[in-house]
């Protein structure tokens, strides 16, 4: 191994631990973090904390009030409110991570095809401005009434609403890339266009995306939950958060704990990633502050 080597590989570790120290020093990033984390493992522990499963019902305690059985109560079918929540939670983040994980792949390869050629710049970003044009809300529903009311069929239509939000991002930051001096010498060494693409472009237009990446993680929850209650998403009686919330309807002014505990599941969800986002963007580029 030659000096230079053990420099540039000594720079990349300096260069972690300085973007690990910023991210531990942000209360911003912390908390989101800590509070991301806390929903993440009563996810992964619902099966643990609740064996007896979303569906259980006790019909001598329909609509009982929080106690000691039942922490925050129950439903109208007897079944645990906090057992529902539980699974609810779990419910979100498969649906949130999936589409994200997908509009961020699918968002990240149109974008920065859209940004390096000029042709797919013109037939994908007029695609992705009519799509923007779109309230999501009104689209995902849209989307739903010609798909099946089902788990997969609400992903494949949330990925239709965010991945042209991500494309943007890429191909904005591919622009800005590719005019930069090292991408002309690398041409200029015969270098083919799919490693100018995939080695060089797109490694230095992934922070932006992670952070878009992360905002759409926690609006995807949020219009999952909207879509379910209002009967276009997850059916019943799979317990996401938005069908523990519209079974509450009737109930509201009487049995305030079926709403007030999973308003607050879903707030504290769709907060904490918030909060991870900015500290992630204020890791990977300090200037944006």
């Amino acid at each position: 191994m030659n000096e230079k080597t053990k420099i540039s590989r000594q720079a990349i570790k300096e260069n972690r631990r300085i973007k690990l120290l910023s991210f531990l020093h942000s209360k911003t990033a912390v908390i989101g973090f800590l509070i991301t984390a806390v929903m993440i493992l009563l996810a992964l522990l619902a099966p643990v904390l609740a064996p007896e499963g979303p569906y259980v019902n006790d019909a001598a305690n329909r609509l009982k009030a929080p106690s000691a059985l039942y922490i925050m109560g129950t439903d109208k079918l007897g079944r645990s409110v906090w057992v529902r929540i539980l699974y609810g939670i779990r419910i979100s983040l498969i649906v949130g991570g999936i589409t994200t994980i997908v509009s961020m792949v699918l968002g990240t390869i149109f974008g920065i095809l859209a940004g390096y050629f000029q042709v797919m710049d013109t037939i994908v970003m007029r695609i992705c401005e009519s799509l923007a044009a779109i309230p999501p809300i009104l689209m995902a529903i849209a989307l739903m009434s010609a798909f099946s009311s089902d788990m997969k069929s609400v992903i494949i239509a949330m990925c239709i609403v965010y991945t042209p939000v991500i494309a943007r991002v890429a191909r904005a930051s591919t622009l800005s890339i590719k005019e930069m001096t090292y991408i002309e010498a690398i041409r200029s060494q015969g270098a083919g266009t799919l490693t100018v693409l995939f080695s060089h472009i797109l490694p230095n237009i992934l922070s932006p995306v992670i952070v878009q990446g992360t905002y759409t993680f926690a609006i995807a929850i949020i219009l999952e939950a909207a879509l379910s209650f209002l009967g276009a998403g997850i059916p019943a009686p799979i317990p996401s958060l938005g069908n523990i919330l519209y079974e509450a309807k009737g109930v509201i002014f009487n049995s305030w704990w079926m709403t007030i505990f999973p308003s607050i599941a879903m707030v504290l969800l769709a907060v904490g990633i918030n909060l991870l986002g900015d500290g992630i963007r204020d890791v990977l580029d300090p200037t944006s502050n």
